[in-house]
């Protein structure tokens, strides 16, 4: 009657096409591989390398911190020298560092 009916304005234009909204979120992602993922890649690969290149002989460090040396290497068990006449067997997955020759006796 005497109201003039109102009406909403045209939505706005974005001249970007949107693809500002997302463009933190994909910088975001770009920063978490880079300085998470990758590095966490490489260091898992270098882990599965040591492992698969122990043999008798090496001197080793187990996850639990028991300083050894590699006696018999099995498909999935080491067993490992950790005093005279002492033999424990330890899960590959277990051998967290691979020792330089010579170590345990300059202990």
């Amino acid at each position: 009657m005497f109201i003039s009916n109102a009406f909403a304005a045209a939505p706005a234009q974005d001249p970007t096409g949107g693809m500002m909204q997302f463009l933190p979120l994909i910088v975001i992602f770009v920063l978490f591989y880079f300085m998470l993922i990758r590095p966490q890649m490489k260091r898992a690969k270098e882990q599965k390398n040591m492992i698969d290149a122990l043999q008798k002989g090496d001197e080793v460090i187990t996850a639990g911190g028991n300083l050894g040396k590699v006696v018999k290497v099995g498909e999935s068990y080491v067993s490992v020298e950790i005093a005279d006449n002492v033999v424990v067997n330890v899960q590959k997955a277990a051998i967290t560092t691979l020792l330089p020759k010579g170590t345990i006796k300059s202990i």
